[in-house]
């Protein structure tokens, strides 16, 4: 008879505590590394850290075996092989560093432009960017065009902030807490936290998602919607909200555009346009005196339902008259929504009911004085207490952008923005889209020898900012900010590889990618893009994207298709900085940001990306990066976040500045300050004074509050944009009124989704579709134990994820014959694939999906051929192309948001066939790519305090 093994642990778990910053997901969570003989025996949650108070994830807990991980890479690589072969040398940082400069030298000095630099889901964009505007390159982003730009765009653009890092439920306060699309990855920890709150004080907890897991299998309500149809239900919603006169009209006329007034005058330049002074200030009408008076001056009353003709004969009306006009239209009615939905129209209607009576019933007051920006005194705080949170699954359709914004209308007219109970801002924000920048990357703004005038990403407030030369050609490889996508805000990511080695509108030179697995998992037309890496120019037999440079800590697929290598750290083996000028970790009430830093000294040949970036930029001779005698200015990334200063006293960390440490936001470098951050735990925080907590938008304390931390200068108050007059001016270009007139193929789209009033229009590949042939929708959501690629060559988590089934809803099962365990082909208008399935009924009937980005490709990750990753696992990729289908001039359109170009992963349409009994494996299968030079073989495992390796 055999025992069971003693655990009990009899001695520390380490003799020494490291305290970081988490990298196994974006939540940053803080993290206690227990440290014993130099080696990591535990992780576990910082009980003291502002994000996750001690929570921590599985991921998180497994981070130790990121660290140990046999898929890291050795040292520095150059390509021996053909691309994909996975055929390489190990070389000296010497030799990779000399040639990367040989390849970058020569196109900064002649054709900036081609070089097309774009990373991942890092954590280091402040860093990134500020490289590639001094490098000169207008062709720079990173992951956010096919992540959630909608989301962020969407919020930006109409209330100065966003959701998750941007802004967050009041989860102390709120009665009704609203979930749109979020996957259980998504900001999981602080959502856990938050649910459990909403749990303990018995408020309402509803989730509207196709497929009922994680945060939705213990919500109170679960709304199975039909995917892409999010922006329908809520605008029905606020069709019951109008109907019914539930709307919050102090607010609206305090808070937002409102009662601006709208120029109506079809066929002029002017038409849509707010009414403006000769200043450019928009007027609104006195309710009492009749007077148009500027939307800020202080003592009138504005009138809300303005509608009458100007001395000119022009005709105007206010915002909230037009939203009135569009949403009390019955085609937004419950009953008209219900089959597009896939909601019974009593569930809409109860829906509406229920988010009015908390708001307007259960309202929240404070008692705490403030002043408002117009200088008028209120003795108390009202709150709404409705909050909402969404994420990737509205955004990543190509109607994401106005369903995000719908939300954000939706939540303004109860009154629920940054209030008692509702939705609240995350310092910096909120910033209204004029306090950003514009893009940059004109045909002036690039000079070779130079940097780029400006900041490559911003926020458009016309077609006069767009990216295009005289005759509407764009000017960026991915054709960010042009007639195509406008409102591109972080890039188009999923668009580089296929422009580039089409040579449109421009080839490039060299492609440098920073942990971005665009050779699997993060592109659309996974085995198409394979093949334009592959590609080569028949007249020369040189490769169409002529030089590749990757980083990664990883054997990522990616990596087998690169020229030249550069290994990166693990997140425990070296400096990062969560800083306030890129994705910070504020919360509500307070200002934070964070560091990681080296807990261990890397015991193979690798060095940390952001200081080889800077050894690139001193080597090339930079601005920014050399002093006026061309010496480098840092030594490495832990001197630049000390020393680097974006201007006089504002750099990349808040906390400790001054020379002696004593000043917060804005202050002179302090040679101590990592170390002092690394003593509080890896993290700085300041509190918002109370009486600047919430109303931030508009509050001028919080106001003040701002400039003294640095995030602006002077005050920008947020006026929430109901009504988006930035679309309407390209919808005038498009219907060829307003100079710029956009290019005759463009018109029409900017015609018909360009509304500056949230709209809904079905997505463009179920526009193009035949969905009696593709009746299904398609979805891939991430699992809460992987966040992408990175967890499944982690040997913990592998445990909990190794394959993927699709999930198929019980009727079509029963239709089919399918039961757990078959496998089927999918098919989509682009290709098809076989994988396994399993029965799942919780679930929009009409929708099939599965786990994202646990199918690999073998040979990658250090996984062996036989891994069940690589021949059970599969990806939904292979069914999506980065183009929709042809329309009738052959034109073939970026499958993405027509406005801010958010690649349009939700939008597939599939139908599903039983498979033949057979070999049981996923197809399409792929050759094994070779294991690059110098890989460890050994799996490293740690348990119970125990290492040893197997073969």
């Amino acid at each position: 008879m055999t025992s069971e093994p003693d655990l009990t642990l009899t001695e520390p778990v380490g003799d020494a505590i490291a305290k970081t910053t988490c990298y196994m997901c974006a939540c940053r969570c803080g993290i206690d590394v227990h440290l014993k003989d130099g080696k990591i025996r535990y992780i576990e949650g910082n009980r003291d850290h502002p994000i996750n108070k001690g929570v921590l994830c599985a991921k998180g807990s497994a981070g130790i075996m990121q660290h140990y991980s046999p898929a890291r890479l050795q040292a520095p690589l150059l390509r021996t092989g053909p691309r994909g072969s996975g055929e390489f040398k190990t070389i000296s940082w010497e030799e990779a560093l000399s040639l990367a400069v040989e390849w970058l030298a020569p196109i900064r000095e002649t054709a900036p432009q081609k070089l097309a630099f774009f990373t991942g889901r890092d954590q280091s964009q402040a860093l990134t960017s500020f490289w590639a505007q001094n490098f000169g390159t207008p062709n720079y982003a990173a992951h956010g065009g096919f992540c959630s730009v909608n989301m962020a765009a969407a919020g930006i653009y109409t209330i100065g902030g966003a959701f998750w890092e941007f802004g967050a439920p009041d989860w102390d306060k709120t009665k009704l807490f609203v979930l749109f699309g979020v996957a259980e990855d998504h900001d999981s920890n602080p959502i856990k936290i938050g649910i459990s709150k909403l749990k303990k004080r018995g408020a309402r907890f509803v989730s509207v998602n196709p497929i009922r897991t994680g945060y939705s299998a213990v919500a109170d309500n679960w709304i199975g919607i039909r995917p892409g149809t999010d922006g329908l239900l809520i605008l029905s919603i606020i069709h019951q909200l109008f109907l019914t006169g539930r709307i919050d009209l102090d607010y609206l006329q305090r808070y937002t555009n409102a009662p601006w007034l709208v120029i109506d005058n079809p066929g002029g330049e002017d038409h849509g346009l707010f009414l403006r002074d000769d200043l450019g200030k928009a007027l609104i009408r006195d309710r009492g005196t009749g007077a148009l008076v500027r939307f800020d001056a202080f003592g009138h009353s504005p009138d809300l339902n303005a509608d009458f003709v100007l001395a000119d004969g022009r005709k105007v009306r206010s915002v909230l008259r037009l939203m009135a006009e569009k949403y009390l239209d019955p085609r937004y009615a419950p009953e008209a929504v219900a089959e597009q939905t896939g909601i019974d129209a009593a569930t809409i209607r109860g829906l509406a009911a229920e988010i009015t009576r908390v708001a307007f019933e259960e309202e929240i007051i404070l008692q705490q004085p403030w002043t408002d920006m117009k200088g008028e005194y209120h003795e108390v705080m009202i709150g709404r207490p409705v909050s909402f949170h969404a994420m990737r699954g509205i955004s990543a359709h190509s109607n994401g952008f106005q369903t995000a914004r719908a939300l954000h209308v939706l939540q303004t007219i109860i009154g629920s923005i940054d209030c008692p109970g509702g939705y609240r801002y995350k310092p910096p924000y909120p910033k209204p889209a004029t306090a950003h920048p514009r893009p940059h990357g004109k045909p002036a703004h690039v000079q070779p020898g130079n940097p780029l005038a400006g900041p490559h990403l911003g926020y458009p407030l016309g077609p006069e900012d767009l990216l295009v030369d005289d005759q509407g050609k764009p000017q960026r490889i991915d054709k960010a900010f042009s007639w195509e996508a406008p409102l591109s805000a972080h890039g188009m990511m999923h668009m580089v590889i296929a422009n580039a080695c089409a040579g449109d509108p421009y080839p490039v030179d060299v492609l440098f990618l920073y942990m971005a697995n665009m050779a699997w998992n993060s592109s659309m037309n996974t085995r198409g893009t394979i093949r334009m890496l592959e590609e080569r120019d028949e007249t020369t037999g040189e490769y169409k994207i002529p030089r590749i440079i990757y980083c990664d800590a990883y054997s990522s697929e990616m990596v087998a298709y690169a020229d030249l290598v550069l290994p990166d750290t693990t997140y425990l083996e070296r400096h990062d900085c969560i800083s306030l000028l890129d994705r910070p970790i504020s919360e509500p009430d307070a200002v934070c940001d964070a560091v990681r830093w080296p807990v261990l000294q890397p015991e193979r040949d690798v060095r940390g990306f952001q200081s080889v970036l800077i050894d690139l930029g001193a080597r090339l001779g930079l601005p920014g990066f050399v002093d006026p005698q061309g010496q480098p200015l840092y030594r490495d990334y832990a001197d630049y976040i000390v020393n680097h200063q974006r201007k006089p006293g504002i750099g990349p960390l808040s906390g400790w500045r001054g020379e002696d440490g004593l000043d917060e936001g804005r202050g002179q470098p302090n040679q101590s300050q990592l170390d002092r951050y690394i003593g509080n735990g890896a993290f700085w925080q300041k509190h918002i004074p109370a009486e600047a907590l919430y109303f931030k938008h508009h509050n001028a304390a919080y106001q003040q509050f701002a400039i003294d931390m640095g995030f602006f200068d002077t005050p920008q108050p947020v006026t929430i944009q109901l009504y988006l007059e930035t679309l309407q001016k390209f919808r005038l270009s498009g219907e060829g009124v307003r100079e710029p007139v956009a290019p005759e193929p463009y018109r029409q789209r900017l015609v018909d989704y360009f509304d500056p009033l949230p709209d809904w229009y079905m997505p463009l590949e179920e526009q193009q579709t035949d969905n009696s042939v593709f009746p299904f929708h398609a979805l891939t959501q991430r699992p809460m134990a992987m966040y992408h690629s990175w967890g499944s060559q982690n040997a913990w988590l592998r445990q909990i994820h190794t394959r993927n089934p699709l999930y198929v809803p019980g009727p079509i099962c029963n239709e089919l014959g399918l039961s757990d365990g078959d496998w089927a082909w999918v098919i989509s208008s682009h290709g098809r694939i076989k994988c396994e399935i399993a029965r799942m009924d919780a679930v929009n009937s009409k929708t099939l999906w599965t786990w994202n980005a646990i199918g690999k490709r073998k040979g990658a990750w250090a996984l062996e051929t036989n891994a069940p990753e690589a021949n059970k696992g599969f990806l939904l990729n292979h069914l999506i192309h980065e183009l929709l289908p042809p329309k009738s001039d052959g034109m073939r359109w970026s499958n993405s948001d027509p406005i801010t170009g958010q690649a349009a992963w939700y939008d597939l349409r599939v139908r599903i066939e039983k498979a033949e009994p057979g070999l049981e494996l996923a197809e399409p299968s792929f050759a094994p790519v070779g294991r690059p030079a110098g890989q460890a073989r050994a799996a490293s495992e740690l348990r119970y305090g125990q290492e040893w390796s197997k073969q």
